[in-house]
């Protein structure tokens, strides 16, 4: 009897599985770790992308991305565009969430209101935020007399720059401020309350209390920033498609136009083998002693 129940429940997970995660495992497979596998063969070849033709080359690919001093460049780039749009990105969709957990009227629609924005595509965001920069900043800046708007930002290269970071921040942080605002709103009641009957002030107690106990949604809010912005593409080609003159060429807009218009597919697929594995290690760091960081309560 307990030999058949041992079956007949072992047989109701199989089909469960079956089921319910089989066709999830089979798209996963499909989707990402045939196409991660086949792109990892590719940088071992010449191909161009378009012909059949494939011929071995070996690591000919991975010495021509070490010697690519533009692909350089670009990570660079993307490097400080990183830490500026995750540092900006964390610091407005925390203080929004601050506020709007603080029982101020009209809160739920501040909310929807400022997740608004990650509603829409990068691509439409992009022409957007280009017709704002080139038209009516600069309209704004003739009418008032402003220096900082009478030209367009996106035509000098230091304020191109600075408009990807802020059309970032517009776009990311209503979206990292909800999930904020779910670690404020599970934070411990009797905690805050037992740091207040010892005197401690809101800046004491956003210190000590609220900023480690909120560590969990640091975690996961540095996770997502870090790896939406390292991959970011559709922006950087619609707001300054690069220009001026290349100066805000974006990592991963640069191995497109390596493995697309130049059809250089082998190199082109290297470096976002190299751009996948930076992105990983720095993510897997910072989850990692992010958790070290966890307090338990």
């Amino acid at each position: 009897m307990e030999q058949q129940g041992f079956g007949r429940r072992r047989g109701e997970r199989a089909k469960n599985f079956t089921i319910f995660a089989l066709p999830g495992f089979a798209i996963f497979l499909c989707v990402v770790i045939v196409p991660f596998f086949y792109g990892l063969y590719l940088t071992f070849t010449d191909w161009d992308g378009v012909t059949a033709q494939k011929n071995m080359v070996g690591f000919a690919n991975y010495a021509a991305l070490f010697q690519d001093q533009q692909f350089w460049t670009s990570m660079w780039l993307t490097i400080k565009y990183v830490l500026f749009s995750v540092i900006l990105v964390n610091i407005i969709a925390f203080l929004f969430a601050y506020v709007l957990t603080s029982g101020v009227k009209g809160q739920n629609f501040f909310r929807a209101g400022f997740f608004t924005p990650n509603l829409i595509g990068g691509v439409v965001l992009g022409f957007i935020w280009e017709f704002i920069f080139s038209r009516v900043l600069v309209n704004f800046g003739s009418v008032t007399g402003l220096k900082i708007f009478k030209t367009s930002w996106l035509s000098d290269p230091t304020k191109a720059f600075w408009a990807l970071v802020i059309v970032t921040a517009w776009q990311l942080s209503g979206y990292m401020m909800l999930i904020y605002v779910a670690g404020f709103t599970s934070l411990p009641t009797d905690v805050l309350e037992a740091a207040s009957i010892d005197g401690a002030t809101s800046f004491q107690k956003m210190r000590y209390v609220v900023l480690p106990l909120m560590v969990p949604s640091f975690v996961i809010c540095l996770f997502l920033t870090l790896s939406r912005t390292f991959m970011v593409y559709d922006v950087n080609l619609t707001l300054t498609g690069g220009d001026p003159y290349g100066t805000t060429k974006l990592v991963a807009m640069y191995v497109y136009e390596k493995a697309f218009t130049s059809r250089q597919y082998g190199v082109g697929q290297a470096e976002a083998l190299m751009l996948f594995v930076m992105v990983a290690v720095v993510s897997c760091l910072q989850v990692y002693y992010g958790k070290k960081k966890e307090v338990e309560y």
